[in-house]
């Protein structure tokens, strides 16, 4: 194919990309749900992993698992209560254990004392509640005897010389993880997202097959919004970052337990959608001892720094053995839902803006609507700088009441700035109406 022939290519991937991702990039808010076997330890997912857990032993967590408060239309409420507008369930981490009623394996949840296909009662709840819902799918799997043990990164056995991986048959396990995930596509209606999880070293894009899964997923849903890991991983993501992704770059990046500097963008200085997936405490999976929680304040800082340079927040709730999000969380969500219920306007379908981030707080846009976000409270007025003659009105977000554009003598030295005070009686914006993040509508006249 000459040079011609990859410059229609390119561009035909990426607005493929785009369409897909036009409602994910509207939503901007998301909950993440981690939950499996490895609740009961409650040392987090990797604990089988870190502890160098054999199979056999696992399975005591497997005999005993009864999810017995398990409601998801609670956590499907609660996540509508924060003002997320989609979620990702973890169908399947990497110790192998399924969620749902797979036909392939005798490790799922339907053979354990809770004897329910927890994907499909989880759909069925978030879909009954009018948000979008998806899959974490892990493509590693400690417990298949085909996938490496000696040697891996990861695995438990890695350090095990009694499990070499001579008789090991990797494309019989490559057509075991290929199967499940048609499985999930379809026996479980329309998802909205398949967030695979994840490459490391060589262990990415052609060594598991990627073209042919992506292919496969294409066929079945080719609406489904699909991350970048089958390519990207943690540490880099891949050529969604190029002229030229591949079939199976994703159709968004996902870094991980961090917010990047700026906007996420191509070789060609296009942006890439982006998702920044964050624990509300230090670990995903349920952890007992692990109290570190995140304040509302900061989540919602979180969620504006994201937007405002034009990503997602993916949040993530790590339930108990009982099938319970942590009160510590759900009070976290709560909170920064009284906030969403207000101000989300300023979040939905908004994105980076066209003036630079403010020293008091940061900008999101939508359109002529500029977002003022003010984390600071200031000495004197709010400076909205260098957009002098270009406002038309100022509102407080929260409850549509005018903000005046100020006029007050210590002022008169810097024309080309718009100032304005939310304390317009004492002539600066302390303290701040909203101490978590006070937001102004700033209505633009071009």
């Amino acid at each position: 194919m000459g040079a011609g022939g990859l410059k229609i290519l390119e561009h035909k991937n990426i607005r493929e990309r785009s369409q897909r991702t036009a409602w994910f990039q509207d939503a901007r808010f998301g909950m993440f749900i981690h939950w499996g076997l490895y609740a009961i330890p409650a040392r987090g997912e990797w604990v089988r992993s870190t502890e160098r857990i054999r199979h056999e032993d696992y399975l005591e967590y497997f005999r005993e698992f009864d999810a017995a408060e398990y409601e998801p239309r609670e956590w499907a409420r609660l996540a509508k209560k924060a003002g997320m507008k989609y979620a990702v369930l973890t169908a399947k981490h990497h110790d192998g254990f399924c969620l749902w009623d797979t036909k392939l394996t005798d490790f799922k949840s339907t053979n354990t004392p809770a004897g329910r296909d927890m994907v499909r009662e989880y759909l069925e709840a978030f879909r009954e509640e009018g948000l979008k819902a998806g899959l974490y799918f892990s493509i590693i799997d400690w417990r298949h005897p085909d996938f490496p043990h000696y040697g891996d990164r990861q695995h438990p056995l890695r350090d095990d010389p009694a499990e070499k991986n001579d008789a090991r048959d990797f494309n019989r396990y490559l057509d075991f993880m290929h199967s499940q995930i048609r499985e999930l596509l379809t026996g479980y209606g329309r998802l909205d997202i398949m967030w695979f999880d994840f490459s490391y070293g060589k262990m990415k894009g052609a060594a598991w097959k990627a073209q042919e899964l992506i292919s496969m997923v294409r066929s079945l849903q080719p609406w489904l919004v699909v991350d970048n890991r089958l390519e990207g991983s943690g540490e880099e993501s891949g050529t969604i970052l190029t002229a030229n992704p591949s079939d199976y770059a994703g159709d968004f990046a996902c870094p991980e337990q961090m917010i990047p500097p700026g906007g996420i963008m191509n070789e060609l200085g296009q942006p890439v959608p982006w998702e920044a997936c964050i624990t509300l405490n230090n670990h995903w999976g349920y952890c007992a001892a692990d109290s570190h929680w995140k304040s509302a304040d900061m989540v919602i800082r979180m969620l504006v720094e994201c937007v405002s340079k034009g990503g997602n927040l993916l949040l993530n709730v790590g339930p108990d053995a009982k099938g319970r999000i942590p009160a510590a969380s759900a009070a976290v969500l709560e909170e920064v839902g009284r906030w969403m219920a207000d101000n989300g306007e300023s979040i939905y379908g908004c994105g980076a803006a066209a003036y630079p981030k403010p020293e008091w707080g940061r900008f999101t846009q939508k359109g002529k609507k500029l977002y003022a976000h003010v984390f600071e409270p200031q000495a004197g007025g709010v400076c909205l700088p260098g957009l002098a003659g270009k406002v038309g009105a100022l509102r407080l977000l929260a409850d549509g009441s005018e903000v005046r554009a100020a006029k007050y003598w210590n002022l008169a030295e810097y024309p080309e700035h718009v100032f304005f005070h939310l304390n317009p009686q004492s002539f600066d914006s302390y303290p701040l109406p909203d101490p978590r993040d006070t937001v102004v509508e700033v209505r633009l006249k071009t």
